[in-house]
């Protein structure tokens, strides 16, 4: 079923920040969202017990690594949720990835080693330029095409374009590929995951000019 366009409307009227109580509910839906992503299929290729690994994993990087940066996005009925870092605050030190490590293995079992790998090949070209962060955003399945998941981007590339910052993602899919470009990101570079990942694409946005007095 799919949402109709004034119910959509109204929902991406309701974009705001994400309340630390509604952290389990965002881990959901976007697991949810990213089931059938292909980077995230060919990490867990198992479709029987891919949506509880990615639940649970969304639920441990929004715990440990999001949340705290204060740029989790949703909206009232949390039928999306864009995920942000801050400039400069995107890598993770290699003391907290060991304190990771160990939930990790328990989520992610025998497919911990492409998690790793796809984790590896996402930081290898990462820009070095200050920008916003968008490594993950995602919309309920019955939402999708109603203009939800632009409304989640809009307030961060609304400040990227009034503080004269870049902002950066992979995307996994040519149809996000088709969005992000719609709203000013361009490929930067193709690449891929590791053996047998299907493509992704590094892209850069640069802030809009700013207007003349």
């Amino acid at each position: 079923m799919t949402v109709d366009v004034a119910a959509a409307a109204h929902e991406a009227g309701t974009v705001r920040k994400a309340a630390i109580k509604e952290l389990s509910p965002l881990a959901a839906v976007l697991a949810r969202g990213f089931y059938d992503d292909p980077a995230v299929s060919w990490i867990v290729p198992d479709d029987s017990v891919r949506m509880q690994i990615a639940e649970r994993g969304f639920e441990l990087w929004l715990r440990k690594l999001w949340f705290s940066q204060d740029e989790c996005y949703t909206t009232d009925g949390i039928a999306g949720a864009a995920i942000w870092e801050r400039p400069d605050e995107w890598q993770v030190s290699i003391m907290k990835q060991l304190r990771l490590l160990p939930a990790m293995v328990v989520i992610y079992r025998r497919f911990l080693p492409r998690l790793m790998r796809g984790i590896t090949a996402l930081e290898s070209n990462h820009p070095e330029e200050p920008h916003y962060y968008l490594p993950f955003i995602a919309v309920e399945p019955e939402w999708r095409g109603r203009g939800l998941g632009a409304a989640l981007m809009r307030p961060i590339l609304d400040r990227c374009d009034r503080d004269g910052v870049g902002a950066y993602l992979e995307a996994t899919a040519p149809r996000n590929r088709a969005l992000y470009e719609r709203h000013g990101f361009e490929v930067t570079e193709e690449f891929s995951l590791g053996k047998g990942s299907p493509p992704l694409w590094r892209m850069w946005r640069k802030p809009a000019p700013r207007q003349s007095d």
